[in-house]
């Protein structure tokens, strides 16, 4: 029992992960100090004026770029691991994301019928890119390969399966083009 606790610490603080099923490093989230210096040593970049919350998972820390005021808020899962890709996912300053944002930079193959799909292997890796000040709503999920344009908005439970431009909201299943946002400052 004692062997099998030492064997999960030093799996804890040696994963390229943070997550609730790592408890020896998950409680350092709930602590500003604590999380800074967990995220710092974790992500390849995280900024000193973002958070990621307790209950947020992220696998691959080591290719994840977080930048200014960014919170990843509770039951967000990044799944950045990737042998092929320096960068896979980065979120710009100041991107808004709700809870449950699902994010992946690769899919199963499903090609063939002669071979189960488990058996099947991943499509090629694909970085995702939130630029600067878009919003996420709670409970998206993004797709391989999808940029996301300055100051748009995704719509809640999206499931966003391309890229859309800057300045436009974005919502549905798969996500679809709603309308452009005009600049009312005038």
């Amino acid at each position: 029992m004692l062997s099998q606790l030492i064997k999960k610490y030093k799996f804890d603080f040696g994963a390229d992960r943070i997550g609730p099923d790592m408890p020896f490093t998950h409680w350092k989230l709930y602590f500003q100090k604590g999380m800074l210096a967990l995220c710092k040593k974790k992500f390849k970049k995280f900024s000193n004026t973002s958070q990621f919350r307790p209950g947020a998972y992220a696998v691959g820390c080591s290719k994840i770029e977080i930048g200014n005021r960014v919170v990843v808020r509770p039951g967000c899962m990044f799944f950045g691991e990737s042998d092929s890709l320096d960068t896979s996912i980065v979120i710009e300053d100041d991107v808004m994301m709700g809870s449950g944002i699902h994010i992946y930079i690769h899919n199963h193959k499903f090609d063939r019928t002669d071979t189960p799909l488990i058996d099947q292997g991943y499509y090629p890796d694909k970085s995702v890119i939130l630029r600067k000040g878009c919003w996420i709503g709670a409970n998206s999920i993004i797709l391989p390969g999808v940029e996301i344009g300055e100051n748009t908005v995704i719509g809640a439970g999206s499931i966003v399966t391309k890229s859309f431009p800057k300045g436009v909201v974005a919502a549905g299943n798969p996500a679809r083009f709603i309308k452009r946002i005009h600049d009312t400052t005038l």
